[in-house]
């Protein structure tokens, strides 16, 4: 695939998201996908999953603990097989009643127009105040 059908891949992951579409996110997702994201004392769908239903649960998981306030991908760099997101997000955290707000960093891999991995990075500061 060419780099501009791997942004593709990408910018329809994050509409399938953003609409609540789950289903149609996986579709995306290779059943090998790597998914990482730092960990978060307390918070249990942060760190590494392997495998698409792993990742499934993650976002059953998130959904049930917090509710997305902002969620703006802005700028996509790509290169190959790889796609990197700049955003910004904010989330209310159900438990707490507590908002954060944190700029992110997402690298995808995207391979035969699956997505294979992706890391993210995000201030865990601000996650974890707002959890406690």
């Amino acid at each position: 695939m060419d780099v501009q059908a791997n942004v593709n891949v990408v910018k329809q992951c994050y509409d399938a998201f953003q609409k609540g579409d789950i289903a149609s996110l996986k579709s995306y997702f290779d059943e090998d996908i790597s998914w990482e994201l730092p960990a978060v004392p307390g918070v249990d769908f942060t760190g590494r999953r392997h495998g698409s239903a792993r990742v499934m649960e993650f976002f059953e998981k998130m959904g049930a603990a917090q509710e997305v306030n902002v969620f703006e991908p802005m700028e996509f760099i790509a290169q190959g097989s790889r796609v990197v997101v700049l955003g910004h997000y904010a989330f209310t955290v159900r438990a707490t009643g507590k908002q954060f707000a944190s700029d992110w960093a997402h690298i995808f891999t995207v391979r035969d127009g699956k997505v294979t991995a992706l890391r993210e990075f995000f201030d865990t500061h601000v996650a974890e105040a707002a959890y406690r």
